[in-house]
């Protein structure tokens, strides 16, 4: 499982508010897709997702502002398939 963590956007940033959920629970996301948006008293962004795989959880819901590293989300890793040998 993947943490998604609020992001530092610049050395005196120390807390974040989500503004917009773009992925929803249950979706299936890939690495560097937008998966939020935040904002700081000094700029708006989007945040990618750090890995692949299905929006397992949403920890911080639209409008909440919370500090720098503090969990969002999580994100269930998608598995490479494995091939099977047809011995």
């Amino acid at each position: 499982m993947i943490d998604v963590l609020m992001p530092q956007m610049g050395e005196s940033i120390v807390e974040g508010t989500v503004t917009k959920w773009l992925k929803h629970v249950g979706e299936t996301v890939e690495r560097d897709e937008p998966l939020l948006e935040i904002s700081t008293d000094k700029v708006d962004s989007e945040v990618p997702a750090p890995s692949s795989g299905v929006l397992l959880e949403v920890l911080v819901e639209e409008g909440k502002t919370v500090d720098v590293n503090t969990v969002l989300a999580r994100i269930e890793e998608r598995r490479p398939r494995v091939a099977r040998s047809s011995d």
